[in-house]
């Protein structure tokens, strides 16, 4: 069951916009969406995941309908503002999905609180960005952007995350979020990131990570797929053949699958016990 989307404020932080599906006793997940999108990134992904699969959808600052604070824009800040929320939800610890954007919050969010971290799903990971060429050249067109942001340069830039056709709308619905974006945000985030690089530190990782990879995806190239496999000790990757950058809007049922299969395979003694406390039942299915 999809719940209506609800608002949050954090202490200390920002007001933040969720959806939950699934579940109160299910496996916590928390997804984070990518750059310029909102919970709305998965819409199609949220219906397809089994019960047993507690999903919280979140709109990060800055996104959508959130909160638009003046700072606070690396990937440490969106971290700390997920602990925030978790806790104020009451959850112990859960699965962190992200895509692009969403995967470098999440591995941020693994090493600053690895006691709330079941596990990572990273889809589309960008690597380090300023070592992602096509980052690089999206941050030249970025620091020009004024406002109101061009509409046909979002277009362009989410039209350039699929390979394959999507279900009508889901474009339209990525730009319509997008456009909510200013463009100062735009800019502090892409600089942020841009400036930094945490690659030497993800061998701290613990918590087992799924790694899904679409193999004609124009941002992510292997190489930071396999640097991401041999940093992290407890990892595996699952490569999606003619999947582009949104393999979540392209192969939605797919990513839902994995995603539902990743957190069951989680075993009893993996789960920090602040999550098993969180639930009713055990977290294991």
């Amino acid at each position: 069951m999809t719940r209506a989307i609800q608002s949050v404020e954090l202490p200390g932080g920002p007001r933040l916009q969720y959806v939950e599906r699934g579940d109160r006793s299910g496996v916590p997940m928390v997804l984070l969406h990518g750059y310029t999108d909102s919970w709305r990134s998965f819409e199609l992904v949220l219906p397809q995941l089994p019960p047993d699969v507690r999903a919280f959808a979140v709109t990060l600052r800055g996104h959508g309908d959130a909160a638009r604070p003046a700072d606070g824009y690396r990937p440490r800040d969106f971290a700390a503002d997920i602990a925030r929320f978790m806790e104020l939800l009451g959850i112990g610890a859960a699965v962190i999905a992200g895509h692009s954007m969403g995967s470098t919050i999440a591995q941020r969010f693994a090493l600053d609180h690895p006691e709330r971290t079941l596990g990572l799903a990273l889809l589309g990971s960008l690597g380090p960005w300023h070592r992602n060429p096509s980052v690089v050249e999206l941050w030249d067109a970025v620091a020009a952007l004024e406002e109101p942001v061009d509409p046909v340069f979002v277009r362009e830039f989410q039209a350039s995350t699929v390979t394959r056709p999507v279900p009508p709308g889901v474009l339209d619905t990525a730009v319509q979020e997008s456009l909510k974006v200013p463009a100062r945000v735009w800019r502090a985030i892409c600089e942020g990131f841009l400036q930094d690089d945490f690659a030497g530190e993800l061998g701290g990782i613990g918590a087992p990570a799924l790694i899904v990879w679409g193999d004609v995806d124009p941002l992510c190239p292997r190489a930071a797929q396999d640097d991401l496999l041999r940093a992290i000790a407890r990892s595996q990757l699952v490569v999606y053949e003619g999947a582009g950058h949104a393999m979540h809007w392209e192969e939605p049922a797919r990513v839902a699958a994995d995603l539902a299969r990743f957190a069951r395979s989680l075993s009893p003694r993996a789960i920090p016990s602040a999550a098993r406390a969180a639930s009713t039942e055990p977290a294991m299915v």
